[in-house]
């Protein structure tokens, strides 16, 4: 059985074609000096007390903003993604969902609702 670090390496490893792009667009601070971390993992809590972990494509702690690239798998993963999104939600976290293809074929769209994301002013709880 791999570690949640293992696999968050195999992940990095196994990008999509979507996440790539994406990535070149997001990696070493390129959106407003934002530093977003890939399949990183974020733990919480069952109701059971034990860890649960959720690892988003791509996360920026500073700006509490997780984005999910999504593929074809998602179509049949409706209810997880939707409660994963609520117990993220809780957390204070926002995501961002994007279609591979939307990703892939227009990039400066989904850039420009992240950036418009970014620019929104942080609310501290």
């Amino acid at each position: 059985m791999l570690s949640i670090i293992e696999l968050c390496r195999e992940l990095r490893r196994l990008e999509t074609p979507a996440e790539k792009i994406l990535w070149q667009h997001l990696r070493n601070r390129k959106l407003f000096e934002h530093k977003f971390l890939r399949q990183h993992p974020i733990c919480v809590q069952s109701i059971y007390n034990r860890n649960l972990y959720y690892i988003p494509d791509f996360y920026c702690h500073k700006a509490k903003l997780v984005i999910e690239a999504d593929g074809p798998i998602h179509l049949l993963k409706k209810d997880y993604d939707k409660n994963r999104d609520e117990v993220l939600a809780k957390l204070g976290l926002t995501t961002l969902r994007f279609d591979n293809d939307q990703i892939l074929n227009d990039i400066q769209s989904v850039l420009d609702k992240i950036k418009e994301y970014l620019s929104l002013p942080v609310i501290k709880a």
